[in-house]
């Protein structure tokens, strides 16, 4: 609670061609914002709105510049990397979490701009950083949106497929516990729950699941990973739409990948998402 953080924000996915998964995520029924280009560093975005979040496609466009670490991920894969939580006071929640031993960075600005036909729009960020060794290897950090108001016009807010909202991401973890240990810092014990294997973060809005490889290959029997795990993987991304029969419809007229489940949940395999497995489940 006095962290102020008000749930998940956005997922960032790193994408090898921001171009090529803006029209991937175009066919699975995501429309996007303009091509955003963060000021001072080499990266570049889309991002697919939702009602209070939204996910974040991000590339390097320029490969001399500053990336943030991207350019390692991407040398390795694609796919989910980060969660970014909502704050509406960055230095709130980093005093909040460096009182708790979260050794956050002070709040740092980034700037975006946003291609317009009106010319570009700039949007103002402050982020508090944690390090990895504080998270358990889980990439976290709060982001407290200076300019909301550009960032959700009408026409961004409406996909084919319905999606509205962010539920939870699924993080597969090969030791659940110290990770179980770090969010109980971040967020208060109250805020974590343990069922059998699987630890559920309770964020104010969506959830962060953690659980170790076989529980997630149950949890999700399209999933597919390495054979061994280094550390904490963001894998598993589930979105709330208005109508799962909906989203189906669309995506098989697109000659997309997918499977059902008996609930009617929509199940599309990280083969057509740039290396995140999605699940497309009733609002």
């Amino acid at each position: 609670m006095t962290a102020r953080i008000a749930g998940i924000d956005h997922v960032l996915i790193g994408v090898r061609d921001l171009e090529a998964a803006r029209a991937r995520y175009g066919r699975l029924g995501f429309n996007s914002t303009p091509r955003g280009r963060h000021v001072g560093w080499g990266t570049a975005n889309y991002c697919i709105m939702l009602e209070r979040d939204y996910l974040e496609l991000l590339g390097i466009v320029d490969p001399g510049g500053f990336s943030n670490g991207l350019d390692e991920l991407l040398a390795e894969r694609e796919g989910l990397f980060a969660v970014a939580l909502g704050t509406a006071d960055a230095p709130a929640t980093q005093a909040a979490w460096a009182a708790v031993g979260g050794e956050p960075s002070e709040p740092r600005a980034l700037g975006r701009l946003l291609e317009s036909p009106e010319g570009p729009i700039e949007l103002r960020f402050e982020n508090v950083m944690l390090p990895p060794q504080r998270t358990a290897g889980v990439s976290l950090f709060a982001c407290q949106h200076l300019t909301p108001e550009p960032m959700r016009r009408p026409a961004w807010l409406s996909h084919p497929n319905g999606a509205r909202a962010i539920r939870s991401c699924t993080i597969v973890a090969p030791q659940t516990e110290p990770v179980a240990q770090a969010l109980r810092r971040l967020f208060g014990s109250a805020a974590v729950t343990r069922t059998d294997n699987v630890v559920a973060a309770h964020t104010a809005h969506g959830a962060l699941l953690v659980t170790p490889p076989d529980d997630a290959l149950l949890m999700h029997p399209l999933l597919q990973l390495p054979d061994r795990l280094a550390g904490p993987v963001p894998a598993v991304l589930t979105l709330e739409v208005t109508s799962t029969a909906r989203a189906a419809a669309f995506l098989q007229l697109q000659g997309v990948t997918f499977a059902q489940a008996s609930n009617g949940d929509v199940l599309i395999p990280a083969t057509e998402t740039h290396g995140v497995m999605l699940e497309l489940v009733q609002a």
